[in-house]
């Protein structure tokens, strides 16, 4: 027993002098891949979209650390960038903003280290929170797609598709490479992508609702214009709207830059001396 205490007071110090604080900011890019690229088959490069966020990493060891993290990003599809001709018939098109917020692990792979300016590539992998709102737009007017219901999800002779919810879970994973500039300032690069758990993320999923369901009364309805917005006419009640997949993706690549604000003393910084990386003595 005494020696067990001795081995832990000697590791003890190596323990808190490895921990730092980090906070810091993210910019890249965001894209998408479901239906509305070219049924889940490629990510469309044409629809890239600015992506921006804020984060706070707790670094426990070189090896691990914990990051929480804020984002807000865009994504968007279109059925006219396919070169399927089937698939530009659909004519459907999508955008939504996206509010995130989300805790994920790290592990560098080399161990991170910002006393001596080390790089290590590392794994990332959470859970997110996040928000969005799929829209489109006829003749410049922006029209919020869930609430219409385009697959038939408010109509009772569809009990099975009720409306999708806005706000959902999704599971980040991915790779990354870190820098210490200095041991205040370090940089990275990461690309990292989301398992959604819905397949509305561009409000297309099913088969072609029976459009005289929307407009009983005659007087016309939005929702059957933006259920069917095929070049080609035809009836299509049945019919695929949407692909085998059953959910969408959506994917961040961002540079990041960070500042350790505690005292370079606290993790046994130069003017104190440097941390070894191997165990206790």
């Amino acid at each position: 027993m005494n020696r067990l205490i001795l081995f832990f007071l000697l590791c003890f110090p190596l323990i808190v002098h490895a921990q730092f604080f980090e906070i810091g900011a993210s910019i890249g890019s965001s894209n998408y891949r479901g239906e509305l690229s070219s049924n889940s088959s490629t990510i469309d490069f044409k629809e890239t979209n600015l992506s921006a966020g804020a984060l706070v990493r707790y670094n426990f060891n070189h090896l691990l650390a914990l990051r929480v993290h804020g984002r807000y990003t865009t994504l968007s599809g279109n059925d006219a960038n396919s070169r399927i001709e089937l698939i530009q018939d659909r004519n459907l098109n999508f955008s939504t903003n996206i509010y995130e917020v989300g805790v994920t692990g790290e592990f560098n792979i080399l161990g991170f280290d910002p006393q001596s300016g080390s790089v290590s590539p590392y794994l990332f992998a959470g859970y997110t929170f996040f928000k969005f709102n799929p829209q489109t737009d006829i003749e410049g007017r922006l029209y919020d797609l869930q609430e219409l219901g385009t697959e038939g999800q408010n109509l009772a002779e569809y009990p099975d598709r009720t409306p999708y919810e806005l706000n959902q879970w999704a599971i980040p994973f991915g790779l990354g490479f870190k820098y210490a500039l200095s041991e205040n300032i370090h940089i990275g690069l990461e690309i990292g992508a989301r398992k959604l758990f819905t397949d509305y993320l561009d409000d297309v999923s099913l088969t072609y609702p029976d459009l005289q369901l929307f407009d009983r009364d005659g007087t016309g309805n939005i929702a059957v214009q933006l259920s069917d917005r095929s070049i080609s006419p035809g009836e299509k009640t049945g019919f695929g709207r949407g692909d085998t997949n059953p959910t969408d993706w959506y994917f961040i690549t961002n540079f990041t830059i960070t500042y350790n604000f505690l005292e370079t003393g606290t993790i046994g910084g130069r003017r104190f001396g440097r941390r070894s990386k191997v165990g206790c003595p």
